[in-house]
Order: C-alpha cells, then sequence, then structure tokens
C-alpha cells in the first residue's frame, strides 16, 4: 500500500514576511594578511542572512542547498560596520531563493555607505527527519504606487 501522507501547503507570505537584516562590526580577528576581511567572513555574514530569511518563510528549518552567485564588489576593513539585508526572491514547491546584498559604513566616523558583496542562495525547508517538506508560495511584491 502507498503511503497516503497529506502535507498541508502554508498560505502563500509577501516577501516583506521573511526580510532580514544582520550587522556585525568588523575585527582585527576577521582580517587576512592583506588587512581586509576574509571573504569567508563576508560569506558567512550572507549565509546567516539568507538562512535566517528562508527560515522565517519556511516557517521552520531551512538548510542551504546551494550557493548559486557570490560577488565581492569592494574591500571590507576592520572598523567597518557590515550589513547583510536578505529577501525571498522566489519561493519553489520545497525550496526558496534568497538574495541578499551586503553594505559596509565606518561605524565610528561619518562616511559613505558602500555596496560590498550579493549573494544568491538556494535553501531547502526541511522536516524533522530532514526530509523536504512545502513552503508557502511567495506574493508578487505590491507595486510601489499602490499604497
Amino acid at each position: 500500500m502507498a503511503d497516503q501522507t497529506v502535507v498541508a501547503v502554508p498560505a502563500a507570505k509577501p516577501v516583506q514576511a521573511s526580510q532580514v537584516t544582520l550587522a556585525h562590526i568588523m575585527s582585527e580577528h576577521d582580517t587576512n594578511l592583506y588587512g581586509t576581511i576574509h571573504g569567508g567572513v563576508v560569506m558567512k555574514l550572507i549565509d546567516d542572512a539568507a538562512g535566517a530569511a528562508a527560515a522565517r518563510h519556511a516557517e521552520g528549518p531551512a538548510v542551504t542547498a546551494a550557493v548559486d552567485s557570490m560577488a565581492f564588489l569592494a574591500p571590507v576593513r576592520a572598523g567597518d560596520l557590515l550589513t547583510a539585508h536578505a529577501e525571498l526572491e522566489r519561493a519553489g514547491r520545497t525550496s526558496m531563493t534568497v538574495h541578499v546584498t551586503v553594505t559596509a559604513e565606518r561605524w565610528n566616523a561619518a562616511g559613505p555607505v558602500t555596496r560590498v558583496a550579493t549573494g544568491r542562495l538556494t535553501f531547502v525547508a526541511i522536516d524533522a527527519e530532514s526530509r523536504p517538506r512545502p513552503v508557502p508560495a511567495l506574493l508578487a511584491a505590491e507595486p510601489a504606487d499602490a499604497a
């Protein structure tokens, strides 16, 4: 007899419901031999922000399935306040694509905010047995002038 388990699909959610912003002040411990922040430190912040957005949308655990793209646009230095903003771009049946933008600013001095990295990652929602589970659909963004 085939498994007749019925899994309820959660109600669709807007992009805004899963947006996440994380910030971290970079320290000397995060630097490489060139005096800039290790790319892996930036990648971890991107993965953390994307994972939080995916889990928020999925209403439970979600794991990184793929890093679809990663771009380092400008160097980051110790003392910079790094901010990662993540939001869903797509939701499939069990997977989600999350886009992350990272900016840097000197936290101890006035200065411009600079976009330093971007990432696009795919996550899969999992159940208690680590099997893929359904996620809510992603509602289309409301036009800015619809308010």
